[in-house]
């Protein structure tokens, strides 16, 4: 982890993943060229408890630092899954996060103290202050970020299958397969949900507790990148093309 002068460009501070990979062959190299050790989430931060914690998916573990120091605060080790890519969803004073490949997990976490750390797949759910207030293994997106709107939270996996939670408790609310294969992340506005598939179909499905298509759109080729939204208007970025949809 790097934290880097926006001004300057210089190297602030920069500090190794705390996890030990165990992964080393007799030769001293990591297996499979290091594959296990990568991971492509997008960082954020966050406030609980009035502190800012730096959220950071690994390789093998989801980390909280301190953003002014990098001094690691917190980490939930998960080494079942690895190649993490999904930025966390944050509220309700939880962290949501899918654990990665390859079956993977997604994990409510409450963040803690410093130097705590809990084994996502021990026997414990808690290790002081951190804990996995739930979890669910069914439907876990690998590709596709989680979405959070108000009490609820929404997953789409991989293979078309998009499930709501409670945000708080972990509970299905509905789980329904909308079809397609998907690696953009879903966006929310106005009260819906857009999941743009590899196959170039956007299906439009309404937020809350029951589940409603609304509409599907087409277009040519796929979509791998998630939507991007200025203003009113909608940017989408197929394999060929990039649209502008505004109304």
């Amino acid at each position: 982890m790097v934290a880097l002068d926006a001004a300057t460009g210089k190297t602030l501070w920069q500090v190794n993943r705390g996890i030990d990979y165990k992964d080393l062959g007799p030769d001293g190299k990591p297996e499979s060229e290091g594959d296990w050790r990568k991971a492509f989430a997008t960082c954020q931060v966050a406030s609980f408890d009035g502190r800012e914690h730096l959220l950071s998916q690994g390789a093998k573990a989801m980390y909280g630092y301190d953003p002014q120091s990098g001094a690691e605060l917190w980490r939930v080790e998960e080494r079942t899954s690895h190649s993490g890519g999904t930025r966390p969803a944050v509220g309700h004073g939880l962290v949501f996060v899918p654990s990665g490949w390859s079956q993977g997990q997604v994990m409510a976490i409450r963040p803690g103290k410093d130097d705590e750390v809990l084994d996502a797949n021990g026997s414990e759910t808690s290790s002081g202050r951190l804990a996995i207030v739930w979890r669910s293994k069914r439907n876990v997106p690998k590709k596709p970020a989680l979405t959070l709107l108000g009490d609820l939270l929404y997953g789409l996996d991989d293979n078309g299958v998009a499930t709501c939670w409670e945000a708080a408790t972990g509970a299905v609310v509905w789980n329904e397969r909308v079809g397609g294969n998907y690696s953009a992340s879903p966006i929310a506005g106005d009260g819906r949900l857009y999941f743009c598939s590899e196959e170039g179909k956007t299906v439009v499905v309404a937020a809350g507790r029951e589940f409603r298509k609304l509409a599907e759109n087409q277009l040519e080729e796929g979509f791998m990148a998630s939507p991007a939204v200025s203003g009113k208007a909608l940017y989408l970025r197929t394999k060929s093309a990039l649209y502008r949809v505004e109304n």
